[in-house]
């Protein structure tokens, strides 16, 4: 798994050498504690040494913009892994050009349906009926590669088989590979928007790369509270791939903007926020049709009306 964002000002780093199960919930944690526009967590299998094999077979590397309290991050870790994860923390340095090749070293192409998320050094990767979706990881968070992304892409890839969306609505687009994914499919506008300025240049800028443009503008705004996302209302499909609270916060602001049939795919969830992510909608009339789970993370599709059937769930 991986969750990062603009690297271009993390100089710190902190690592950790453990199991599998210790290494994802401390990558977890950190992301859910932090400024995602600051920190980026990743959680990865160690490469098998013949010499000096042990269980503890993944790394977790953290990067840092400003520089971060160590005992704060020990204190974090202690609680939730324990006082040997908590000692076992390494901190350091770590060049611009260092991070930007570890962002990118290992990430492979990722599918999700007909979709194929890569990097410039995979620009060959997509097939002939492939739609292929540049998005460097220096960039900004939403490579595809976290669970959240790519669980967005397969329930696009899913609602893409049963409908074509007229109006499509991104909120807290971050790279902005899922509007960009909207606009290759269907070729029409969507309206997208981000919180954080740095990633509204992002999602510009990926939509250049992707030839999307003309059908993306992106904006800077608090949830949907700007004109030209307003002013596109009612959506017939929004996603929303950002955390728990701002989705329960937001949820009447995105009904508002919702059209009658449409549908809501929300992510950025883990299984313990599911919960309370659907109370908030179901107070807006919105239940649960699908539900994804890949690495942890939960994607949910919501449509409007009564009693939902019993939901598809996807697990990874």
């Amino acid at each position: 798994m991986l969750e990062g964002l603009p690297p271009n000002g993390a100089a710190f780093v902190m690592r950790l050498e453990t199991d599998e199960s210790t290494a994802r919930l401390v990558a977890d944690t950190i992301v859910e504690t932090f400024d995602p526009a600051e920190t980026a967590a990743a959680a990865f299998e160690k490469e098998p040494s013949t010499e000096s094999w042990t269980s503890e077979a993944w790394v977790v590397e953290v990067y840092f913009g400003p520089e971060p309290d160590e005992d704060v991050i020990r204190d974090l870790v202690r609680s939730v892994a324990g006082d040997e994860a908590a000692k076992a923390l390494v901190f350091g340095r770590v060049s611009e050009k260092d991070w930007v090749a570890a962002s990118l070293e290992g990430l492979a192409p990722v599918r999700a349906g007909r979709f194929l998320v890569h990097g410039s050094h995979d620009r060959k990767a997509p097939r002939e009926n492939d739609i292929g979706l540049e998005i460097e990881a220096a960039l900004a968070f939403g490579t595809g590669h976290h669970g959240t992304t790519l669980g967005c892409l397969r329930a696009l890839d899913a609602i893409s088989k049963r409908r074509r969306p007229m109006r499509i609505l991104d909120v807290g687009t971050g790279t902005g590979v899922l509007a960009i994914a909207a606009a290759r499919l269907w070729r029409r506008a969507v309206a997208a928007g981000d919180i954080d300025p740095v990633s509204t240049e992002a999602a510009a800028a990926n939509a250049r790369l992707n030839g999307a443009t003309p059908f993306m503008r992106p904006v800077t705004a608090r949830g949907t509270m700007h004109p030209d996302l307003r002013g596109g209302a009612p959506y017939d499909l929004i996603f929303a791939n950002i955390l728990a609270k701002p989705l329960r916060l937001l949820a009447p602001q995105i009904a508002s903007v919702a059209a009658e049939d449409a549908d809501l795919v929300l992510s950025g969830l883990l299984a313990r926020d599911v919960a309370g992510v659907l109370t908030a909608y179901a107070a807006q009339g919105f239940r649960l049709a699908r539900r994804g789970d890949i690495e942890g993370w939960a994607t949910l599709t919501l449509r409007r009306g009564g009693a939902a059937p019993r939901p598809l769930t996807i697990v990874d």
